[in-house]
């Protein structure tokens, strides 16, 4: 019987590896997922590999294959993927994607590319396909969706150099997903399965340094006093004193006949009505008491505890299952990093008497955040509260100026830019931020205005003194351009969209996420609906603002040599904020603000184009995961070279990172490249 040339090529293929089986276990096991999986496992799917080779230029799976049959993993080499642009193949379907396999978030195996986005006329872009390509490198595999789906891929893949792949069939590939439950995570899931060993690998680390430390995301219903000190309103103060001191607690809460929180009694609360002398111990407790006490479910997350602690500067709160009172958890209770309570620092800041002491306290809020980081809290929940405590040294700066500047008698909104309106800050950040009053005509706003600017050059000045630097680009109340009425602020918006100038673009980018930080709200509703409306009737606008968000683009020639080729120690790296998190943070801003949504926060605003129907709801996890993984990389970052005694930066050197960190970067990379390549199409860049 012969044997026919391609059955000799396979045998020699398969030869190939079985010659060298526990040189290719080592290589796999080097990376994610494989280093999780039994090596039993990782055997019996080396044993099913073929050795391919494929020369430069060379295709190795393409739409007109039919439906897709076998599954490439990279030995070595790089290969590119680009899918047809929108005059070639029928687009995608909803939920289309890269079929790599190495996506980021839910659905991440998909075919990465958006299905859907708003267009320059406000249209939906379902179906399209922004063509561009990609790189995968060592250890990148695909296509895995099309594999799933058993349909062809919508991927055109070819050899960028002389390359070598490991190839496994089908029907083998199916049945590796049955073995092992890491392999099959990251087929179906792609990199986004890989953040929680990221987050476990990180306490691990930090246990290993600090001991056991406080777990971040343990529910509040495992933490709380289950039998909490209560009473009714009408019981004397003087004996719920007394059943606090017999029970050695800090507070009592009261409930009504139902056992539903009412209100909450605390030695705080005691204290100050001590110091105004009128107290009277006979009288009910309900007179005394904080009403309408902040509640929490007991399923509910610590680090949700804290951010409502942190807000409302409290030490305690009211943990209810279905509105009736369940246990109380104190900020005690909750932790205590490096001897440091959030709940208790944003409390002295508020009360500091000074800048200086102010700064003071900042510094601790440093070495709040790298413990937080060290014991695996999510980037977004870090971020969110250095705004948070951003916010309360905005509060007190501008209180400490009304008291030594005086009060210039005009009601004003402080209004917050940039990254501090879209509360995604981060211990390196600087001041973007402008003033919002009331005025009946164009000289009553400039007599304001200038009555305004004592107190803005002092609020600016004791900011960058408690370590929120001054804007080099004069983005600051200080700048009269920026302390605007509410008339004023809509001519200035108008005249941004109206004349798109470089200069108003680049103002745009940063004025238009705004939210109100501080005072009353001075026409600051109106204001943010008014640029809504402006932003959705001017096309041209929304084009131009897209054009911008395309300058900054993650490496994309570079992409293998930076994120995934050898990763040597000596590449020179590349800026984490503008090549990777700013894709993200300005495309999101253009869909955004062209369907109207006023939310300013980038993950907000992908999550509400998925709710409605701009972009598909499996690609927005995927940017979300991306973004957030960066947002973590980057805090990792700053903590890093504090701790080193340098200054913090952005910049990132691949050689510096492990190889999880290196897969997960690769694929979120590819993800914001993947979220621009939607924006051109939509407006035909």
């Amino acid at each position: 019987m012969s044997v026919s040339m391609s059955d000799r090529a396979d045998a020699a293929d398969r030869d190939a590896v079985n010659q060298n089986v526990q040189g290719l276990m080592r290589f796999l096991r080097e990376y994610p997922p494989f280093d999780q999986m039994e090596p039993g496992h990782v055997r019996r799917l080396v044993e099913r590999m073929r050795l391919r080779f494929f020369e430069a230029g060379q295709e190795i799976a393409s739409p007109d294959d039919g439906p897709a049959d076998a599954w490439y993993l990279i030995r070595q080499g790089a290969v590119e993927g680009r899918r047809p642009g929108p005059d070639g193949a029928a687009g995608a379907t909803a939920g289309a994607g890269t079929d790599t396999g190495a996506g980021t978030g839910a659905g991440a195996g998909t075919e990465t590319g958006p299905d859907a986005g708003a267009g320059a006329a406000g249209k939906s872009a379902a179906g399209a396909d922004p063509g561009g390509g990609f790189v995968l490198g060592p250890a990148d595999a695909f296509p895995v969706a099309a594999l799933l789906e058993h349909r062809p891929t919508r991927t055109r893949y070819r050899a960028l150099q002389d390359t070598f792949c490991l190839q496994v069939d089908r029907p083998d590939f199916v049945e590796a997903l049955e073995w092992s439950e890491p392999f099959r995570a990251y087929a179906l899931r792609g990199a986004g399965s890989l953040l929680g060993r990221l987050h476990q690998r990180t306490r691990q680390e930090a246990a290993a340094v600090q001991g056991e430390g406080y777990v971040f995301d343990q529910a509040l219903g495992s933490l709380m006093a289950r039998d909490p000190v209560a009473c009714t309103p009408d019981l004397p103060l003087s004996r719920a004193v007394q059943r606090m001191h017999e029970r050695r607690v800090g507070s009592i809460v009261v409930t009504d006949e139902q056992r539903r929180p009412v209100g909450i009694f605390t030695l705080r609360d005691l204290r100050r009505e001590v110091a105004a002398g009128a107290i009277r111990l006979d009288a009910p407790i309900g007179e005394f008491m904080t009403r309408h006490p902040v509640c929490l479910p007991p399923d509910a997350m610590a680090f949700e505890a804290i951010l409502l602690m942190t807000r409302h500067r409290i030490g305690h709160l009211c943990i209810a299952q279905a509105g009736v009172l369940a246990g109380v958890v104190s900020e005690r209770d909750l932790f205590a990093l490096q001897r440091i309570g959030i709940v208790h620092l944003a409390r002295a800041m508020r009360q500091a008497e000074d800048a200086e002491t102010l700064a003071g306290l900042r510094t601790d809020l440093a070495r709040a955040i790298s413990g937080m980081l060290a014991h695996g809290v999510d980037a977004l929940q870090v971020m969110r509260l250095i705004a948070q405590m951003n916010d309360h040294t905005t509060h007190r700066v501008i209180e400490l100026a009304l008291r030594d500047v005086g009060d210039p008698g005009v009601p004003f909104a402080w209004l917050a830019f940039g990254s501090e309106g879209r509360r995604e800050q981060t211990l390196l950040t600087d001041q973007d931020n402008g003033m919002l009053f009331q005025a009946a005509s164009d000289a009553e706003a400039q007599e304001r205005r200038e009555a305004l600017r004592p107190l803005a050059e002092t609020i600016n000045q004791d900011l960058d003194r408690c370590g929120l630097p001054l804007c080099r680009g004069r983005v600051m109340a200080s700048n009269p351009a920026l302390r605007l009425a509410a008339r004023e602020w809509e001519r200035w918006f108008a005249d941004i969209i109206r004349q798109p100038t470089p200069e108003h673009l680049l103002q745009a980018v940063i004025c238009f996420d705004l939210r109100l930080l501080w005072g009353e709200d001075n026409g600051f509703a109106a204001l943010s609906r008014f640029l809504l409306e402006q932003v959705a009737d001017s096309p041209q606008f929304q084009r131009m603002l897209a054009e911008t968000a395309l300058r900054n683009q993650p490496p994309s020639g570079g992409l293998f040599e930076i994120a995934g080729g050898a990763w040597k120690a000596g590449a020179s790296g590349f800026d984490l904020k503008t090549q990777a998190l700013t894709p993200f943070v300005d495309a999101a801003r253009v869909f955004a603000l062209a369907a109207g949504i006023a939310e300013t926060s980038t993950v907000g605003r992908l999550q509400a184009l998925a709710e409605r129907g701009v972009l598909s709801g499996r690609d927005v996890g995927a940017y979300v995961e991306s973004y957030r993984y960066l947002q973590l990389l980057r805090l990792r970052q700053h903590q890093a070279r504090i701790h080193a005694g340098e200054a913090p930066s952005n910049h990132v050197l691949p050689g510096s990172l492990n190889a999880l960190d290196r897969r997960i970067l690769r694929e979120a990379l590819r993800q914001a490249a993947d979220l621009q390549k939607l924006l051109r199409y939509s407006y035909r860049l």
